[in-house]
Formats: structure tokens, sequence, C-alpha cells
């Protein structure tokens, strides 16, 4: 049973249209107002949440500040929708959210994202800098991205840097519990950025990593699985 945390308004647009979001494994939420999204989510542990960004009670970028920051409740992806008009969208991009959707929202486009959120069934949430050099890449070096969920065979990462499937690339980033993990990855999947605002995604999925590095990435999941029973 996945849980999901709708804003009402949001939600009655959803309605009118045929989705996954209405299966019997989807247990919807409706929510008036940021606000009780967050008390919500509180109470239930969602998966996902669906609000707007530009909230008159409480502002999109608070609402994720407070869920990301609580370790207790960061363990859910967000999708927030806002006005492409208003001038704050740019001040406030990433705000934390997973997605940033303008309106008026393409209904296949918000079932799309959401779809592919809630399939990452296998990969707990895990946000951290990593460092990413693309292999036989002469023209750019070492960047920084963002992790976004992480299992023992691969990581999800965001960033505006172009890569293709098939690029091999090292990647570095440290665990909670200190471990710092090198390996090499091949780039598996893309997920293109929907509109200025958003990133690219990619799915790396890990090569020849060491014994050692995968059973402290096994651990941290098994830890995170049980925290979340």
């Amino acid at each position: 049973m996945k849980k999901i945390i709708i804003t009402a308004d949001i939600k009655a647009l959803i309605d009118k249209e045929e989705s996954f979001l209405k299966r019997a494994d989807m247990q919807i939420f409706t929510s008036a107002s940021n606000e009780e999204v967050l008390h919500i989510h509180k109470t239930e542990k969602a998966d996902l949440i669906i609000a707007r960004l530009d909230d008159p009670e409480m502002g999109g970028d608070v609402l994720c500040s407070l869920v990301r920051d609580d370790p207790e409740m960061l363990r859910v992806s967000i999708i927030m929708v806002c006005s492409a008009k208003k001038p704050a969208v740019q001040e406030k991009s990433w705000c934390k959210a997973n997605v940033l959707i303008t309106e008026p929202v393409i209904m296949p486009v918000l079932f799309e994202k959401a779809h592919s959120l809630l399939s990452i069934a296998q990969r707990e949430f895990f946000r951290s800098p990593i460092i990413v050099k693309v292999k036989g890449e002469q023209k750019t070096g070492a960047f920084f991205c963002l992790s976004e969920n992480i299992s023992a065979s691969g990581m999800l990462f965001g960033t505006d840097k172009i890569l293709g499937c098939g690029d091999s690339i090292l990647c570095s980033f440290v665990l909670p519990n200190s471990t710092r993990i090198l390996t090499e990855a091949e780039i598996v999947r893309v997920v293109k950025k929907m509109g200025d605002i958003d990133t690219n995604k990619y799915g790396m999925r890990f090569l020849n990593i060491e014994v050692d590095y995968k059973s402290a990435i096994e651990l941290f999941v098994q830890e995170i699985m049980h925290e979340k029973h």
C-alpha cells in the first residue's frame, strides 16, 4: 500500500482523469493546505506528497524544508506545483522537492512523475553530495551533484550535466556512518528534466564495487528499513 498526500485543488484535477492513482493499493489523503499536509505526513509517513509551492498559509519551500530537516519525515518524494508566471519560482527553484511542475498542469506528465517516484521500491531515500567524473571525458572534470536514492546495486542522482546511457563514470560519496565509497559505475537510466527548474535524473549501476563498500551500503539500507518498520 502506497500512501499519497495531495492538496484538494490538485486532487480535484486528478479525479477527472483515469490513472494508476485510483488503484486499490493507493491510499490517498486529501489536505486543505500545506500545513495540513505536514500534519498528515507526521502521522502517516507518506510515500509521496503532491502540493502547491505558493500555498498562502505555508509556502511549499517551507514545507519541504521542514520535511527534509526532520529525520522521521524526510523519506518521502515530493512534487510541487506552481504558477509559471510567478517570479518567486526562480527564487524557490529547487526547494528540496524531487519535481517541480508549472501550471497549467499536464496531467500525463504529473502521472508519469508520480509513478516514477513511487516505483523506486527497493531503494531508500539518501540525499548527499557526490562527486562524479565521466571516464574518458576530456573537456569536463569532476563535478558535484546530489544523490536521491541508493541500493547496493546503484544510485539515482540529479545534475544539469548532460550524460547518456552507457557512460562510464567514477563516483565518490559518504554514507551517514562516515564510510566513504569510491567506485566505478555506468549510467543505465536517463530522465530528462521537464523544465528550467528541474534537473536531469540519472540512474547509475555500480561496477566491480568492493565487497566492503557493498556491505556498508547494504547495512545502511537495512538500518533504514528497520527504522521504517
